[in-house]
């Protein structure tokens, strides 16, 4: 496509480069900017360069932070000896989300992954054992549900197992208004295996 303006494509350039957006995409939005008043992009331009610079990551969970401890680990409140591993910041933010964990967190920043490329030196995995050393009692794995989730939940576990501490996972299965026809083989043996007793009132 033949741009009027150098400038215009290169933001165009710039913006399809970010994941899910193509060229055509781009270009509504960077012509969308231009259609606004000044300050509006310049406030983006500014919230990114932020996003980018001032960013940390906590000390000890390795979530993102405007400080140096995170204020999901600075909450005296949260109980200590629980530690939810993660793949991702994102699966900090779903899980609390649900106001249903009071625990720490631990991001390992991905998941065990040799066919691209990704090893156990790659991740945060070496903080665990400073968790443990200190006071965790539980190390509960909400990793997700592939073959790359479950080989790095049981590296993790014959790599630490040896400490005075007990490992469980989010429960897996079936979900609300499921077909069973239609669920997949993966789900479907876990929903068997963590079966619980059946109740009438249920």
């Amino acid at each position: 496509m033949d741009y009027p303006s150098k400038v215009l494509a290169e933001a165009v350039g710039e913006i399809s480069g970010l994941p899910g957006i193509r060229k055509k995409s781009a270009l509504r939005l960077a012509l969308h900017l231009l259609k606004q008043p000044e300050n509006i992009a310049i406030d983006l331009g500014d919230a990114l360069q932020k996003l980018v610079i001032d960013i940390k990551y906590c000390k000890e969970c390795h979530n993102f932070s405007d400080t140096e401890i995170c204020e999901i680990c600075a909450q005296e409140k949260r109980n200590s000896d629980l530690l939810c591993i993660v793949e991702d910041v994102r699966d900090v933010m779903a899980i609390e989300s649900t106001g249903k964990y009071k625990g720490k967190y631990l991001v390992l920043g991905g998941k065990i992954s040799p066919m691209e490329g990704v090893g156990p030196n790659q991740l945060n995995i070496a903080s665990i054992e400073r968790k443990l050393e200190k006071n965790v009692r539980e190390i509960i794995f909400a990793l997700s549900a592939t073959m790359e989730g479950d080989t790095t939940a049981y590296y993790i576990y014959k790599k630490f197992k040896s400490f005075n501490a007990k490992f469980s996972s989010i429960a897996r299965g079936i979900s609300v208004g499921d077909e069973l026809e239609y669920a997949d083989e993966i789900s479907l043996g876990r929903s068997i295996q963590n079966r619980t007793p059946y109740d009438e009132s249920a």
